[in-house]
C-alpha cells in the first residue's frame, strides 16, 4: 500500500531562526553606532541582547528541525559583527580612543588592540566552525566569543553608568589589558566548560546536571541586585577559570600508572 509522501514542510518556519540572528545582527550594529554616539550603557546592553538571540537562534532551528548550512554561515558573520566588531569599537570610543593623549604611538597601540580582538573574534570563529562534531560538546577550545564579548562590555556597562565614579579615559590601561587579555584567550588552546550537556550520544547529549538547574533562579536573584557589576564578576570569573583549571591539571600530581 502506497502512503502519501508528507507535505512540504513550509519555507516561512526556515525564517523563524534566521529571524533571531538578523536580531542579534541588528543589536550588534546597533551598538557601533550608539558608541559612536557616546551612548556606550546602551551599546553594551545591546551587545548582551546579541547575545540572548545567538542563544535562542540555534536552539529553535534545533527545536523546529530547520537547521540548514546557510543558516549556520550565516550565524557566523552575524556573530562577528555582534561578538568581533562591536565590542572591539564600543571599547575603543569608550576608552581606547583616550591612549591617544599619551602619545601617538600609544594611540596606534589602541586601535591596533581593538583590531586585534577582532581579528582574534574572527579567528576563533573560524576554528568552531571547522571543528564542530571533532571536538567534545561539554568544552570549548579558547574562549567563546560571546564570553569575550560578555567580559567586554560588562566591563564597558559597570564603569559607563556612573555608578562607580570612574571614565573610560581613566581606566584606558585597564581597558586596554581586558582587550588584549580577551583577544588572546579566544585564539588559546585552553578549554572552557560550555554548559552544553554530558557530551554523551543520543537523547542524553543535552542533559545537565539537577545542580545547574538549581543555580538559575539562584543566579536571576543575584543578577537583579546590582546587573552591571555582577555581569562583569561572572565575566571576569569565567575568563579565569579556563587558565586556572589548565594550571590546576598541570600541578595535579600524576596518578601511578
Amino acid at each position: 500500500m502506497d502512503l502519501e509522501p508528507p507535505p512540504p514542510r513550509s519555507r516561512g518556519i526556515y525564517l523563524l531562526p534566521n529571524l533571531f540572528t538578523t536580531c542579534g545582527l541588528f543589536a550588534g550594529f546597533y551598538a557601533i553606532i550608539a558608541a559612536a554616539n557616546s551612548q556606550f550603557t546602551a551599546a553594551a546592553i545591546a551587545v548582551f541582547v546579541a547575545g540572548i538571540m545567538d542563544g535562542i537562534d540555534g536552539r529553535v532551528a534545533r527545536l523546529t528541525g530547520t537547521s540548514s548550512a546557510f543558516g549556520v554561515q550565516y550565524d557566523s558573520l552575524a556573530d562577528l559583527v555582534s561578538f568581533g566588531l562591536a565590542p572591539a569599537l564600543v571599547m575603543y570610543h569608550w576608552s581606547l580612543s583616550a591612549l591617544k593623549f599619551d602619545g601617538g604611538t600609544l594611540g596606534r597601540v589602541g586601535w591596533a588592540v581593538a583590531f586585534l580582538y577582532a581579528a582574534c573574534a574572527a579567528l576563533r570563529l573560524a576554528r568552531f566552525n571547522t571543528q564542530v562534531g571533532v571536538v567534545d560538546k561539554r568544552w570549548f577550545v579558547g574562549l567563546a566569543s560571546p564570553a569575550a564579548a560578555g567580559l567586554m562590555m560588562s566591563f564597558v556597562w559597570a564603569f559607563a553608568d556612573g555608578e562607580l565614579g570612574w571614565s573610560g579615559e581613566e581606566l584606558r590601561y585597564v581597558a586596554l589589558a581586558v582587550t588584549l587579555c580577551a583577544a588572546l584567550l579566544m585564539v588559546s588552546r585552553i578549554r572552557y566548560w560550555s554548559f552544553k550537556g554530558s557530551g554523551e550520544g543520543g537523547a542524553r547529549a543535552d542533559r545537565v546536571p539537577f545542580a545547574v538547574l538549581l543555580i538559575v533562579p539562584v543566579a536571576i536573584a543575584v543578577l537583579v541586585i546590582d546587573l552591571p557589576r555582577v555581569l562583569l564578576a561572572v565575566g571576569v570569573l569565567y575568563a579565569l577559570s579556563g587558565p586556572l583549571m589548565a594550571l590546576w591539571q598541570r600541578l595535579r600530581p600524576s596518578e601511578p600508572a
